[in-house]
């Protein structure tokens, strides 16, 4: 087609190839990272809820729903059926009431003296949705509320 073809003015030329040969370039020796030995990876303190280590017990989260918090009545019959599992600084403990619901408490602070965030048998607040650990607000929140005895 016209305009197509070849510029007028510029010269052409065709490169010859280059031929294979030996390679110039020095070897060096393959190098390999140090061996880890058997070190695994610790995942974020905070993505998964696992059995507190240093506290607090399930006593201690029973003495606090007692106490100043008046959740509890000390005439209730009170069972900690899981816990409290912890992530970073949070806490979630499940409590078997007798003739009542299960009780779902999450804390947080310092395992000798925890701070209440919330309690009830649907304790994925918005405090808890937006600032607890995803491993406190998976069980806060994605398992939903407690089903008590019957439902």
């Amino acid at each position: 087609p016209p305009g197509l073809g070849e510029p007028t003015g510029v010269p052409t030329h065709t490169a010859a190839p280059t031929p294979a040969g030996p390679s110039t370039a020095p070897a060096t020796p393959p190098t390999t990272a140090p061996s880890l030995g058997t070190v695994t990876p610790t995942p974020d303190a905070g993505l998964v809820a696992t059995a507190c280590r240093n506290g607090p017990t399930g006593q201690r989260v029973l003495q606090l729903l007692r106490g100043r918090a008046g959740v509890l009545p000390a005439n209730v019959r009170v069972q900690v059926r899981t816990g409290p599992l912890c992530a970073a600084d949070w806490q979630f403990t499940v409590l078997a009431v007798t003739g009542h619901e299960e009780l779902q408490v999450v804390t947080r602070g310092e395992p000798g003296s925890p701070v209440l965030v919330t309690a009830g048998t649907d304790v994925c607040t918005i405090e808890v949705r937006a600032t607890s650990p995803a491993g406190i607000r998976a069980l806060a929140c994605d398992a939903g509320p407690a089903n008590g005895p019957g439902a």
